[in-house]
């Protein structure tokens, strides 16, 4: 299996939202942006998958160094050969020193999920979102961004939103690897403890806390759809894309009364081909 092949079936398998998303990008942007997102998808699994810290935190580390061969060094991994392969030079703004700043916060991002699975208030959750999903979203922007240089004041917010609402849509999910990423303070407010979650325990309050996620995944899309720039709008189809889709899975979500907990609520195939279809 090639690099290319390695990447695509890491990130954007068919039929998946990603998979629908990066059709949406010029033929030749997607084998970089599908670099990217298999990156992505190694380091979400790294830290979800493995139970020990120890062996997480060396995993990690081993992807800080794999990443710093970019940087002049012979990478060894297929997705980092890949990205190194379709950027082409330090010069392009995947691989120049802010582009190498947006992957190395992304790898620091993830590397938040080895030392805490809960947040104590809004504030704190949001520095994650916005170190790992600002980080990478930016990353994804200056990849085909008109002005590479101005790509983070507009797509690190994007990238912050559609890192909220992935983790708001797969509560259910990351409570089976243990983490929780509703502040502790607001599962106070609505009385629902960390335990309920974990026991999939349905109530009245918890279809209250999952309306009050909701709508704030939803305004922090919107206002930040809204804030790109008119010039980049169809250079970021991909990320647009992915926006849309997140809204149309929140609709969905909520027709079926937040019942997100013991199953993995989705789109249909056919669906999310129109939804990123739309996105022109």
């Amino acid at each position: 299996m090639n690099f290319d092949d390695y990447c695509q079936q890491k990130a954007a398998p068919e039929g998946s939202g990603t998979y629908y998303a990066l059709r949406r990008a010029p033929a030749s942007s997607q084998p970089l942006l599908t670099a990217l997102y298999a990156l992505y998808r190694e380091l979400e699994e790294t830290v979800k998958e493995t139970s020990d810290p120890t062996i997480g935190r060396t995993k990690h580390a081993w992807w800080q160094g794999e990443l710093a061969r970019l940087d002049g060094g012979e990478p060894t991994h297929p997705v980092t050969k890949a990205l190194k392969a379709h950027a082409g030079d330090a010069a392009h703004p995947v691989l120049d020193d802010a582009g190498r700043a947006s992957l190395a916060e992304v790898v620091d991002g993830f590397g938040m999920d080895l030392d805490q699975a809960r947040y104590l208030d809004w504030p704190g959750l949001r520095r994650y979102l916005e170190q790992t999903g600002g980080a990478f979203a930016t990353a994804v922007a200056r990849a085909s961004a008109r002005d590479p240089q101005g790509a983070a004041a507009w797509a690190a917010p994007l990238g912050s939103a559609l890192l909220l609402a992935e983790r708001v849509q797969e509560i259910g999910d990351d409570a089976r690897f243990g983490r929780i990423y509703i502040p502790i303070d607001e599962l106070q407010r609505f009385n629902v403890t960390a335990a309920d979650i974990i026991n999939r325990k349905y109530s009245d309050a918890f279809s209250d806390l999952m309306r009050y996620q909701t709508d704030r995944a939803r305004r922090a899309l919107g206002d930040a759809l809204a804030a790109i720039p008119a010039a980049e709008r169809a250079t970021q189809r991909v990320l647009r894309a992915r926006a849309a889709l997140s809204l149309a899975l929140f609709d969905e979500i909520e027709r079926e009364n937040f019942q997100v907990l013991h199953q993995r609520i989705s789109l249909t195939p056919i669906r999310k081909l129109w939804i990123a279809w739309k996105t022109r």
